[in-house]
């Protein structure tokens, strides 16, 4: 592979990007980093740039001034708004190698309605569903009336992930029906409904590379949704995430190998679909069977956390592998050791919370890795400005011994409200 160094800009301010910044960095191919806006942590593996990643001319600017050689687009929105076909539609910038799908590819996260659509085409299991939209709101109304609860709802578009409901009865699943399309609950996003089988088992998370051809599969992880102990309270963005899964075994990934990954890759292939960037996979284990509960077309937060931490293989060169075409030809390397992170939040979150608390305490963790989330300078200090404020990930022999490392930490920051759930990992 080559052996120029590779300017990057790496677009995104979370715990992912922060996360994604230092393993570029850590990349003896990385030439100069530029993470736009970047965040307090990103500061330390690189060049924080104040554009924001839907600003595709500011992208444009960052890109020609400092000659870009990669463009990682770390959240969805940039990909879904077509930030890759921007890219390659301009003369001066289509060189640039972008890690991530087309327009059309991004929109298997972009729309659940597509992304159900190619599961089906394409024979991937996932959930019985319908669609329905304003024009047949009254069928749907007495379609929810025959569906036995839970009832999945999810609206079709990006909601900041906040747009799935859980109703636990009929009643329930009417009133969000009614908010999300008469109301506008989750505006454009919430245009089309999708009414989903609601599918009992337990989740995880796959990763893939993929050139378009071949792929390579990145550690698993299970992140921990739930703001409250015991997986209970409103649904955040992740309260701490664990690698490897431990139910994740051989004749399970297999099957995932098998009957997902494969028909997903082989069907963007088979629909002229351009993709070469991450493929996750949000899944979910019924019985001992693997079940599909959406895609996103980027990696995920917090799992990003532990899964780029026990990547053995060198990101870039795997990037530059993808823009090859040689993924197919390339071993990737899962460490032996356990990954845990624990995320510490806002009080408040994921409702109404405060920003502009100062953090003290970083310089007192010892043995694992901070990774910045929702921070920023403000003078000499490093303050709050997020729900999730910053995510610790801690290697160990197994997942108690990494986790515990990460809550010995986790205890010497502090900030007015910090919160965090000491229950990670408490299935295992």
């Amino acid at each position: 592979m080559s052996a120029k160094k590779q300017n990057i800009l790496l677009l995104g301010a979370g715990g992912r990007e922060c996360t994604l910044a230092w393993k570029l960095k850590n990349s003896p191919l990385c030439g100069n980093l530029y993470i736009s806006p970047g965040n307090a942590g990103t500061s330390a593996y690189g060049t924080n740039l104040s554009v924001a990643v839907l600003d595709f001319e500011g992208i444009r600017k960052i890109c020609t001034d400092h000659q870009i050689d990669i463009l990682l687009p770390g959240p969805e929105d940039p990909l879904v708004a077509g930030i890759y076909d921007f890219i390659k539609a301009d003369p001066l910038l289509q060189h640039i190698i972008v890690a991530g799908p087309s327009k059309e590819g991004a929109q298997l996260e972009g729309s659940k309605a597509f992304s159900k659509k190619f599961m089906e085409r394409h024979n991937i299991p996932t959930a019985a569903y319908r669609e329905f939209t304003a024009d047949n709101y009254d069928q749907g109304i007495e379609y929810l009336k025959t569906c036995p609860s839970p009832i999945v709802l999810k609206a079709d578009g990006l909601a900041a992930g906040k747009g799935v409901v859980i109703a636990q009865n009929t009643a329930e699943a009417l009133d969000a029906f009614r908010s999300m399309l008469r109301d506008r609950q989750f505006g454009d996003a919430g245009s089309k409904v999708v009414i989903e089988q609601f599918l009992d088992g337990i989740e995880l998370s796959v990763f893939v590379l993929t050139d378009g051809t071949g792929y390579v599969i990145l550690p698993a992880a299970k992140d921990y949704k739930r703001i409250g102990e015991g997986d209970t309270g409103l649904n955040t963005g992740g309260m701490g995430a664990i690698s490897p899964v431990p139910f994740a075994d051989e004749v399970f990934m297999r099957k995932v190998t098998d009957r997902i990954i494969n028909p997903t890759v082989n069907g963007l292939k088979a629909e002229n679909i351009t993709y070469q960037g991450f493929i996750f996979f949000g899944l979910i284990k019924v019985g001992n069977e693997p079940y599909v509960i959406e895609y996103n077309c980027r990696m995920g937060d917090p799992e990003t956390e532990v899964v780029m931490p026990r990547l053995d293989n060198d990101l870039i060169d795997l990037m530059l592998s993808m823009h090859a075409g040689t993924l197919s030809q390339v071993t990737v390397h899962h460490s032996q050791q356990a990954a845990g992170a624990v995320m510490l939040v806002s009080g408040g979150y994921p409702g109404d919370y405060a920003k502009g608390k100062v953090i003290t305490g970083i310089e007192n963790v010892n043995g694992s890795m901070v990774f910045h989330a929702g921070t920023t300078v403000r003078g000499t200090d490093t303050v709050t400005s997020g729900g999730r404020v910053i995510a610790i990930t801690s290697y160990g022999d197994d997942i108690k011994q990494a986790l515990a490392a990460s809550y010995t930490n986790a205890a010497r920051i502090h900030y007015e409200g910090r919160y965090y759930r000491t229950d990670i990992g408490w299935e295992f």
